[in-house]
Order: structure tokens, then C-alpha cells, then sequence
């Protein structure tokens, strides 16, 4: 009895205490300690819920190529004659300007033989404008086209032959040769032979690097006027008047009698067209420009540049008027050829249109 009273007693006083503590409040926690470089931060932005989410940010554009500086270039008057390269490692091209390809380079000391000069009416910033034609060093070789080879005693069989910077016909032209030249054969490649340059091929240096000596003037000894030393004057005589002496007979020179060679070839027929020029575009043709009659679209004469720098395409669809030496293509030899020496602009753009007619449909018409 005594135990179930200390029994019950205490599950009262177990049950009294878990209620005081319920009804007891909970002291509150301290705030969390922020480290330093959190505190340091700034606090976040609220996101934004009313705009849309934003683009990504577009690629940057690759920077532009810096422009290329200017070339302080030095006014040069070169004459035809000798000259010595003033830099090293001179670069050689087969055009006047930077759009040439590297024929050779040149030490500096060198000496060259200059052709002429050729001054550039627009040119790029950094490019000179001046440059030299000069003849081609003699450890240079040139490439011409077998087509135009006879092969049995390697003589050029065309009436005049382009000399080629390299095996294509995408290479500079460094000069010409003509019908009958021998060749000294060194490497082929493909329809292509590599040949000794004659003397008459050219290419092209930057002028301002070349020097021309100028000779000095010579002296000149100045000599003292004598000293005047007063002469006696003569009596006045009177004057004897003699019949003038009859000349001798001149005798008529005999009649030259020239005589011709009927084997000499015909000498060269200077001519002057005028018509519209277009781009002929095709393997087959003798050229790739041509002079033809805008009223009947037919043919005048296919257009050959008497200087292998002269750029036909710039006379495209243009009324002009072209003299030089006209001839017949050596391939086809009833269709003509018009060597270009001189071209008078008369209308620029007289035909907006190229139509390429072949040497076979233009002797048809």
C-alpha cells in the first residue's frame, strides 16, 4: 500500500515538472557571426521579376587590321642607265607595285641598268609609287609557252612570245621574243620551259632605292683677256671691184636603181581602229581582249599590249580609238591582230554589255 502511494506521488511530480517547462518560453538564439570578407561583399540585388531576362552580349567583331603606315618616300628622277642598289635584300618584282611577284632579290652594292622609271597614278598607303625598270639579272630564267616552240630546231614559231615570271600564264610578262628566236632550253614543267632570259627582259624595283652617281662639272679654265695693243689705221684705198668667178658645171648623179628582195618580209602595216573593247574569256582566242563594231558585234582586231604592263581591262566597254602595228595570229592565220602603241579614250562605258564571239564564229560573219 505504502509503495503504490510513492508510485503515484511521484508520476505527479513528473507530470508537474514537463509542464513548467512547456509553458517556460525558449531564450532566443544570437545572431550568426558573418566573416570578413562577407561582410566586405555587397549585398545581393533583389532579382527583378517584371523584365525579361536579359540577351547574352553579342560576340565581339574581330579588330581591324591596322592601317599600314606611311611611306615617307623621297622624290626619284631616274635616268636610262647604270645604278647601284642602296639597301639589302632588295626585292625584284614583274610589276610596278606590290601586286608584282619576287622574280629575285638584289645585294646592296649591285649594279643594275635601268630601262626607264614609272611613277603610279594610285597606289596604297605604304606602297611606292615610284619605280624603276630595270633589265633582268643575268641569273634570272624565264618561261615560255612549248605550243609556240618548234621542236625540231627550237626556234619560236609565233610572231611574238610573252617571257613568263613563272610556268603559268597567271605569272608576269617580263618581255617578249620573236618569230625565229632560239631558245636554250633548261626545265619543263607540264606545257611550260624554263629558258636563259634574253637581254631584253625587264622587271621592277622600288626607285628610291637605287642610286644614280651624278658627274661632277667639270672645270672650266678662264682665261685673261689679252691687253688691247693699238694698231695703225690704214689710208682709206679705193675700191677695185673683180668680176665674180663662174662656178664649174655640177655634174647630175646617175639614178640609183634600188632593188628589192622578194624573200625580205613585208615591212610593218601601222594602223588606226576605232571600237568598243571587250574581255574575250576564252582559252582558244589569240588574245584576251579584243576591238569589235558595236553596229554588227563583229570583230575589228584582237588586242595586243605592245608593253607588257598596259592594263586593257581598264578600257572594258569603252569607244577608243588604238593605233599600232596589225598582223595575223600565229595559230589562225586569218585572224587579226592589233599590237596596241597608243589607245585615244572617246566615251567611257559606251556598252554596258561583254558578248565573247570565237575567231572561228568571227570569220563566219
Amino acid at each position: 500500500m505504502k509503495t503504490n502511494y510513492w508510485l503515484v506521488l511521484g508520476v505527479m511530480v513528473a507530470s508537474g515538472a514537463v509542464a513548467q517547462n512547456n509553458t517556460n518560453t525558449l531564450p532566443e538564439m544570437p545572431a550568426p557571426v558573418a566573416s570578413v570578407a562577407a561582410e566586405a561583399a555587397p549585398a545581393p540585388a533583389p532579382a527583378a521579376t517584371a523584365e525579361p531576362k536579359a540577351k547574352p552580349a553579342a560576340r565581339k567583331k574581330r579588330a581591324a587590321a591596322p592601317a599600314r603606315a606611311a611611306l615617307k618616300e623621297p622624290t626619284v628622277a631616274l635616268v636610262p642607265g647604270p645604278a647601284e642598289v642602296t639597301v639589302s635584300n632588295l626585292v625584284v618584282r614583274g610589276q610596278a607595285g606590290l601586286k608584282g611577284e619576287t622574280v629575285t632579290h638584289l645585294s646592296k652594292g649591285e649594279a643594275v641598268a635601268v630601262l626607264g622609271q614609272i611613277n603610279l597614278g594610285k597606289h596604297a598607303a605604304g606602297e611606292p609609287a615610284q619605280w624603276a625598270r630595270i633589265a633582268l639579272p643575268a641569273t634570272v630564267h624565264v618561261w615560255v609557252n612549248d605550243r609556240f616552240i618548234d621542236k625540231a630546231d627550237k626556234t619560236v614559231s609565233a610572231k611574238r612570245l610573252n617571257l613568263r615570271a613563272g610556268p603559268g600564264e597567271n605569272y608576269s610578262v617580263l618581255g617578249t621574243i620573236e618569230h625565229g628566236t632560239p631558245v636554250n632550253e633548261l626545265e619543263t614543267k607540264g606545257d611550260w620551259i624554263k629558258i636563259e632570259a634574253p637581254t631584253n627582259a625587264y622587271a621592277f624595283v622600288a626607285a628610291m632605292y637605287l642610286n644614280q652617281a651624278t658627274p661632277a662639272p667639270a672645270e672650266v679654265a678662264v682665261t685673261p683677256a689679252p691687253t688691247p695693243v693699238p694698231t695703225a689705221v690704214p689710208e682709206a684705198q679705193p675700191l677695185v671691184t673683180t668680176p665674180a668667178a663662174v662656178p664649174p658645171p655640177v655634174e647630175t648623179p646617175a639614178p640609183v636603181v634600188a632593188t628589192v628582195d622578194k624573200n625580205a618580209p613585208p615591212p610593218p602595216r601601222v594602223v588606226s581602229h576605232e571600237g568598243i573593247v571587250r574581255h574575250v574569256g576564252s582559252l582558244i582566242a589569240p588574245t584576251e581582249y579584243e576591238l569589235y563594231d558595236a553596229t554588227t558585234d563583229k570583230n575589228i582586231d584582237f588586242l595586243y599590249p605592245a608593253i607588257g604592263t598596259l592594263d586593257l581591262s581598264k578600257y572594258v566597254n569603252a569607244r577608243v580609238i588604238i593605233t599600232g602595228e596589225e598582223g595575223l595570229a600565229a595559230r589562225w592565220k586569218d585572224v587579226p591582230v592589233l599590237t596596241v602603241e597608243s589607245i585615244q579614250v572617246i566615251e567611257t562605258n559606251a556598252v554596258p554589255r561583254t558578248i565573247y564571239r570565237s575567231p572561228r564564229q568571227s570569220q563566219r560573219n
